[in-house]
């Protein structure tokens, strides 16, 4: 079933938008004539994660959220092979095509959601659907790929750290104990877990334990492949990075030399943890409007010339 009612505000209930053999519970808020953002979160998270920064951005921007395969209120595929990122970027064009059929979006993705929103923002078919995007906490597997190679020629003490910063990476690959722990009781202390890291509690989520043990299949799908054989990505559109400085699990290594793989990079550091999106949730909500702002300024005349009219007369002075 698929819903296709984009006028509606939000109210609680989700449309279902059908993408790559699954069904996606979208969110809309903010007027459907302002330029739209499309929200795209991490793990172990679902859309609800971005409620704080939606408030603040919502009066006027159209703002989308989903969850993604696996999470919240969407299917759950239980072949692990569902989750690798083309499966994830299919879902995510769906979603574009859905919000915005007629224009490009302004993309935003955290942790996972930045590492799928890489996908698509690297991808040459996606190049003209989207407008602008902004990773927060989560770097191309690819450019982490090649990263590392570098990494290791140059400065292993910094491959070390981050390697140590990424030691779950490595046990959710363990079979079994992973998705055991999340239903033992992980999940019910998930939020004490994290107010304890970042000193501020997460919306609530009745399928944290599930969501939780679902999600660990983007580790085992995508991880190995995408280090193992790394490709060339890069994003046409502007980028725009926002780091925060005391993230536990990624380091703001990856963004030296990212340049390489941005056509135009804007890179921002805040003073915050992992989720920042909520601690410092009128910090990046202000960074996304300006840096959404400027771009949609450039664009406009594009978007709103009609190309059936005349060329203006030209004058001479």
């Amino acid at each position: 079933m698929t819903n296709h009612d984009n006028n509606a505000e939000h109210s609680g209930a989700p449309a279902l938008v059908r993408g790559d053999g699954v069904d996606l519970a979208c969110y809309a808020d903010g007027p459907t004539d302002a330029p739209v953002l499309v929200f795209v979160h991490g793990y172990p998270d679902n859309h609800g994660v971005w409620d704080r920064i939606v408030a603040k951005l919502a009066t006027d921007y159209r703002c989308i959220r989903y969850d993604v395969r696996g999470a919240g209120r969407s299917s759950r595929p239980s072949s692990t092979s569902a989750y690798t990122l083309d499966h994830l970027a299919a879902d995510l064009a769906a979603v574009i095509d859905w919000a915005s059929p007629a224009a490009p979006v302004h993309l935003i993705g955290h942790d996972w959601g930045s590492i799928q929103s890489w996908e698509a923002a690297t991808d040459p078919a996606l190049s003209d659907r989207i407008d602008s995007f902004t990773s927060i906490s989560g770097p191309c597997l690819d450019h982490v790929g090649y990263w590392l190679r570098q990494q290791w020629h140059t400065d292993r003490a910094g491959l070390l750290k981050q390697l140590r910063k990424s030691w779950y990476v490595f046990a959710f690959h363990l079979p079994g104990l992973p998705s055991l722990l999340w239903y033992a009781g992980l999940g019910r202390r998930w939020p004490s877990i994290v107010a304890r890291m970042e000193g501020m509690t997460l919306p609530e989520n009745p399928s944290q334990a599930r969501d939780g043990a679902t999600g660990i299949a983007l580790y085992r799908a995508n991880i190995v492949a995408r280090l193992r054989a790394p490709r060339k990505r890069r994003a046409q559109m502007p980028v725009q990075v926002i780091v925060p400085a005391r993230d536990p699990f990624v380091g703001p290594g990856f963004v030296a030399g990212l340049d390489r793989w941005v056509k135009t990079l804007t890179v921002k550091k805040i003073d915050a943890a992992h989720w920042a999106i909520q601690s410092e949730a009128e910090t990046i909500a202000t960074h996304c409007r300006h840096f959404v702002d400027a771009i949609h300024a450039e664009t406009a005349p594009q978007r709103t010339r009609n190309p059936s009219s005349p060329e203006p007369a030209q004058t001479s002075a």
